[in-house]
């Protein structure tokens, strides 16, 4: 079993509770990791047999375009994709994090983290 990451993934979304979020939207970064089997792809060098990342990105980015009031609703329709997308996928710990969430104060964000296994 090995752990794939994808880091860092950046999106401009309209997710939020107060109404100036859905209008004028905010930054978001996901972090997420999955367990998988690659045994079979470190010997055959063959990415039809891994979890291809740039479809798991994809499906990532196609959840992050429908708006959500929070967060930890966008989080839980990503990591359900995943699982029904990929049945190779064993596990997904994802962290959703809000950029500059409009709180009255200085921080640089607030997150929720998922953590599921199949």
């Amino acid at each position: 079993m090995s752990t794939i990451a994808i880091e860092g993934m950046e999106f401009f979304s309209y997710h939020g509770h107060f109404e100036e979020e859905m209008v004028i939207g905010t930054h978001f970064v996901l972090d997420l990791c999955f367990e998988t089997d690659t045994s079979k792809a470190e010997k055959s060098d063959n990415l039809e047999d891994t979890v291809n990342y740039l479809s798991v990105y994809l499906t990532v980015k196609k959840q992050m375009e429908k708006s959500s009031l929070l967060i930890e609703n966008v989080a839980r329709r990503i990591v359900d994709a995943l699982f029904e997308e990929f049945e190779a996928i064993d596990s997904i710990k994802l962290k959703f994090k809000k950029v500059n969430p409009p709180l009255g104060g200085k921080m640089d964000g607030v997150s929720v983290v998922l953590e599921e296994k199949r």
